[in-house]
């Protein structure tokens, strides 16, 4: 930890961040104010943030009851401990952490449970825009006018606070730069196969949208070597980033003359195993969901 950040340490900083005023309004990159973590919460310094397809949609306000502004969005990132508040114990100053937007406090039924991690308190909540401690936001206007938080996390800042269950601390070897893609896309993606699908070696599969995410699934349903792996995207040029990850077989549905599912069962005689759709595309989901087999030993899974 540098000097700078001692010096910091338990005090307001001022810092510059990405902050939208309103509904796809153009973000305002300005001074802002970033106050000290209290109980169980951790101040963050900022090294590296990806943008993701869910901040996109919100600072959109695509969905009209979670619009909340001003507001600091971002949830994929990796940074460094500048302070922590009372309590935390299992992080300190100038740790190398990821910021977590599906959080977990560890104590309760959820955490506990052997088949869910959707935490009682620190879920992902899109309408969640305040400290859960008191209710109040950690950021400021120079004028004192309030913030408003994103996912947990509100990373489009130099500065972020956090609550101590939306961090996880890294080996400070890896690499920040590309740790960000753990904190949301490459965990949901690969995770979806290992976890939740738990797809065999010699499974079939199919991937619905080839952005990072369905990228992630296709590494995963080669990591557990599936015998067929389909990618689907209506871009072409996501065909060569999915086979450099593993990918057999592309679609590309403007293409076809026949509904994608047939095409599929067409090439794996009678449906894939498991089918992934990672566009969060209702109609896309219907045909991630026909492209699977009718029967199969472990049942058919569109996730």
């Amino acid at each position: 930890m540098d000097s700078e950040q001692r010096s910091n340490s338990g005090k307001e900083i001022t810092c510059t961040a990405a902050v939208a005023w309103g509904p796809g309004e153009p973000f305002s990159i300005q001074q802002i104010r970033v106050k000290p973590p209290q109980k169980m919460e951790v101040r963050i310094k900022i090294h590296f943030t990806s943008i993701c397809h869910t901040d996109l949609s919100a600072w959109k306000g695509q969905n009209e009851s979670q619009r909340v502004y001003p507001r600091i969005f971002g949830h994929e990132a990796s940074g460094i401990v500048e302070s922590v508040g009372e309590g935390v114990e299992d992080m300190k100053e100038g740790d190398h952490v990821l910021t977590i937007f599906n959080g977990e406090c560890g104590e309760c039924v959820y955490c506990k449970s052997k088949t869910s991690n959707l935490c009682e308190k620190f879920r992902v909540n899109p309408f969640q825009s305040v400290m859960r401690n008191d209710g109040k936001t950690r950021f400021y206007t120079l004028d004192g006018k309030p913030i408003y938080h994103f996912l947990n996390t509100s990373t489009f800042s130099e500065y972020t606070v956090v609550d101590s269950a939306c961090v996880v601390k890294i080996d400070p070897k890896a690499p920040l730069n590309k740790m960000t893609l753990l904190s949301c896309c490459l965990s949901t993606g690969f995770g979806a196969v290992i976890s939740t699908a738990n797809v065999q070696q010699g499974s079939t599969i199919s991937v619905f949208g080839l952005g990072a995410v369905g990228l992630a699934v296709i590494q995963g349903a080669k990591t557990r070597g599936a015998s067929k792996i389909i990618g689907v995207d209506i871009n072409d040029d996501k065909r060569i980033k999915g086979e450099i990850m593993g990918m057999t077989e592309f679609i590309n549905p403007n293409n076809l003359k026949e509904p994608v599912h047939e095409k599929i069962r067409e090439m794996t005689d009678g449906g894939v195993d498991f089918s992934f759709e990672c566009a969060g595309n209702v109609d896309v989901l219907r045909e991630a969901f026909l492209s699977t087999h009718d029967f199969h030993n472990s049942s058919p899974t569109a996730a």
